[in-house]
């Protein structure tokens, strides 16, 4: 049976091979037929060396009984034969299982969440899934329900580097983009990164959170964008470049830094005059750095990392400056329960994932960076090893008189959730929460938000 399966293995690669040869070039057709020799010489080798084994085992078989003493050899001889031939055919699936999986022949795991969410919205809620902001006139509640959030992953883990480094990476796409219609959820890049990892050094290059704001609080109502988006978390996913250098001070205290370049999202407030919204650059270089002290291990942990990010904005002809300073921590005083969260306070900071009005162009075409002070923080508590309660808050600050008619002077939000393993990988989770949006001049307006969520880990 097993040689049968490797006839129909070699028939289906040359099957394969017919059908892509008219789409590769010369040299990719060269790597596949070397390959394929390779492997149809392997598979001779597992043949010849399974025939040999089953010989082996049918004479043991067949033979006259031996005595007592002749039959303990036997089976001493005969177990590790079995045990060899199980381990060839299991050689031989996984030899054809790689064959498809990866053309260059390293490990490749797929991960993710199925995410359903059914959800609603108070008065001021919009059409948004999830209101970052109260709106400025109520409309009516709004319900519904969608998979938009379920998250796909690949995790790659790649070759050996010189020195006893280890090249790795990862990708993760959602279905955020589009809108809230069924039909109309379009595949979105999320995060990815291709990490090349030494014992203390580590290069990265890829799409992630600001470098200077890798925390975030927990939820399963917010995965299409951070939780506590325009409320203190500044979590733009856009392309990176970093390093980071570990040092050790003892088994369980040490200093992580990170620097590097972020490509901020320039955005023109909508307040603003139309007439200069072509002015502006829309993509521009951060400099950033975040230097992590930590001390303890995984039961009872303390870290703190003070960060920067340091921009220019181009627009009218002018330049905002972007001057933020950070600080982020966690604290677990126990291992049930967790404290962290994260403050910036700064200037123009809408290119990182704050509140979409980072500076305001007068109709003289003057600019003002707006001014921002923001947080958040969040309590997590191991209830049970099934339930794990989660509640945070923050808020954003912006200067009001840096500001236009109409823009958001303060944006707060506060949410409690539960998560509930019901099996390993099978999550259910509700959360209810709470913006609070001031306008100037009109003042605050505010939304409520009920999330029931069953997640699929796989």
């Amino acid at each position: 049976m097993l040689i049968m399966q490797t006839k129909d293995l070699g028939v289906v690669c040359v099957l394969l091979l017919t059908f892509s040869a008219a789409a590769q070039t010369a040299p990719d057709l060269a790597r596949v037929l070397a390959r394929l020799d390779k492997l149809e010489k392997e598979n001779l080798e597992l043949q010849a060396e399974i025939r040999q084994l089953r010989t082996e085992l049918h004479g043991a078989v067949t033979a006259p009984a031996p005595s007592s003493g002749e039959a303990q050899s036997a089976e001493a001889a005969e177990v590790p034969v079995a045990e060899r031939l199980a381990v060839l055919e299991s050689k031989t699936a996984d030899l054809a299982q790689t064959r498809v999986e990866s053309t260059q022949r390293m490990p490749v795991s797929v991960t993710g969440m199925v995410l359903f969410n059914a959800y609603r919205n108070g008065r001021y809620g919009g059409t948004l899934q999830y209101p970052i902001t109260a709106g400025l006139t109520p409309n009516a509640s709004t319900s519904g329900a969608s998979f938009r959030q379920t998250v796909l992953g690949l995790k790659f883990q790649g070759p050996q580097l010189p020195g006893g480094g280890k090249a790795s990476g990862n990708i993760y796409l959602d279905f955020f983009s589009g809108n809230t219609n069924p039909s109309n959820n379009l595949f979105r890049i999320r995060l990815a990164t291709l990490d090349l990892a030494w014992k203390n050094t580590t290069v990265t290059v890829g799409q992630d959170k600001p470098i200077n704001a890798p925390r975030e609080p927990t939820s399963l109502a917010q995965v299409g964008f951070a939780p506590l988006t325009g409320s203190g978390n500044l979590w733009s996913w856009n392309p990176q470049a970093r390093i980071e250098q570990r040092f050790s001070m003892g088994s369980e205290t040490g200093i992580r830094a990170q620097a590097g370049v972020y490509e901020t999202s320039e955005v023109y407030p909508g307040n603003n005059p139309a007439a200069f919204s072509p002015s502006l650059e829309r993509y521009r270089p951060a400099w950033q750095g975040r230097f992590e002290f930590f001390h303890g291990a995984e039961t009872k942990r303390f870290e703190i990392a003070p960060g920067f990010s340091l921009s220019d904005s181009h627009v009218a002809g002018r330049t905002a400056s972007s001057r933020v300073f950070s600080l982020d921590w966690l604290v677990r005083p126990v291992q049930l329960v967790e404290f962290s969260g994260a403050f910036f306070r700064g200037t123009n900071v809408a290119g990182l994932g704050a509140l979409r009005q980072g500076f305001t162009v007068s109709p003289t075409g003057a600019v003002i960076p707006v001014h921002v002070t923001a947080g958040w923080g969040q309590i997590k508590v191991y209830a049970t090893s099934k339930l794990s309660l989660h509640f945070y808050g923050g808020q954003e600050y912006d200067r009001a008189r840096d500001l236009t008619t109409g823009s958001v002077t303060r944006n707060i939000q506060y949410a409690g959730n539960a998560i509930y393993k019901l099996a390993p990988n099978v999550l259910a989770a509700f959360e209810a929460s709470q913006t609070r949006t001031t306008y100037l001049p009109f003042g605050l307006r505010l939304v409520n938000h009920y999330d029931l969520a069953l997640g699929y880990l796989f």
